[in-house]
């Protein structure tokens, strides 16, 4: 059976739509590429594009990609809610079918090398690809951001991967990297006070002693005026959404806050909501390989 491996870069463009269409063309234009999906936040300023592909169109589809973005993406002129280093932010591989996370650090390692070479964007490799234990965590290759990182990689120890000490003048840095699937799982609050999506998401995310594979932070939706609590689930099986979910409502209403909505930003593997299905519904001796249909066919 043929390889299928996932892309989901993540672009700092959400509010122009030429720009968007621009570099979402890159792909649509690479032969063996099936574009799934792509959301564009203009609170966040971001696009999050989702693609699959064999092991060859992947890699030059995420190339393409990452090349538009750094011609018509400069950071030194955008603003948005979302923390972001580079004009393309994060480029994962994602292992789906027949092929597996070191055949995916392969392809990361192979696109962040040419990204370097050809357009002089400095790369980190990050997750399962990281070259320290120190890079495998996202944020922490991205904390000081697009503004902060001609200081920070001034320091020896944050010298890119590939790449040398100094960020792209106007595109940045880029992570680069292969690991499992997450779900980007956003949880919006009646209330237009940053600080309480804050401390919520402090008291869920695993840095600051919360959930295992949990990372989250409070942004602000200014189009809407109310605060959101911004997660990545990096693993589901580990925590599941309602879990997740159950916490921020709880935590919510000792501020007399409550949850108004929740969202999924691009894919999600359909066993995230299932897991969702069987807790809320109660149903007992569930097992979704057998009962869910889709799983039969």
């Amino acid at each position: 059976m043929a390889k299928i491996i996932q892309c989901v870069p993540n672009i700092s463009e959400g509010r122009r739509p030429e720009i968007v269409e621009a570099v979402i063309n890159e792909v649509r234009s690479t032969a063996g590429v099936t574009l799934i999906d792509y959301s564009s936040d203009a609170s966040h300023n971001r696009t999050v594009i989702t693609f699959l592909g064999d092991e060859n169109s992947v890699g030059e589809a995420a190339f393409k990609l990452a090349k538009k973005a750094v011609e018509l993406i400069d950071l030194r002129v955008h603003e948005g809610e979302h923390p972001r280093m580079g004009a393309v932010d994060v480029i994962p591989f994602i292992p789906i079918k027949e092929t597996t996370l070191d055949e995916c650090d392969e392809i990361a390692k192979a696109v962040g090398a040419r990204i370097w070479n050809e357009c002089q964007m400095p790369v980190f490799l990050y997750e399962h690809s990281a070259s320290t234990p120190k890079r495998e965590n996202l944020a922490t290759i991205r904390k000081g951001q697009f503004e902060g990182m001609a200081e920070k990689m001034a320091k020896p120890e944050w010298t890119a991967d590939f790449g040398g000490n100094a960020p792209h003048e106007s595109a940045g840095v880029v992570a680069v990297g292969a690991r499992m699937p997450l779900v980007a799982f956003n949880i919006n609050l009646d209330t237009s006070d940053l600080s309480i999506a804050s401390k919520i998401a402090k008291i869920i995310r695993r840095s600051s002693g919360g959930y295992d594979c949990v990372k989250a932070l409070g942004v602000m939706l200014e189009d809407r005026n109310i605060a959101q609590v911004s997660i990545n689930m990096t693993n589901f099986n580990k925590t599941p959404l309602y879990r997740v979910l159950e916490t921020v409502r709880f935590e919510a209403k000792r501020y007399g806050v409550n949850v108004v909505g929740t969202e999924i930003i691009g894919l999600t593997p359909m066993q995230a909501l299932v897991d969702c299905a069987e807790y809320y519904l109660q149903i007992e001796n569930f097992d979704s390989a057998k009962q869910v249909l889709e799983n039969n066919l």
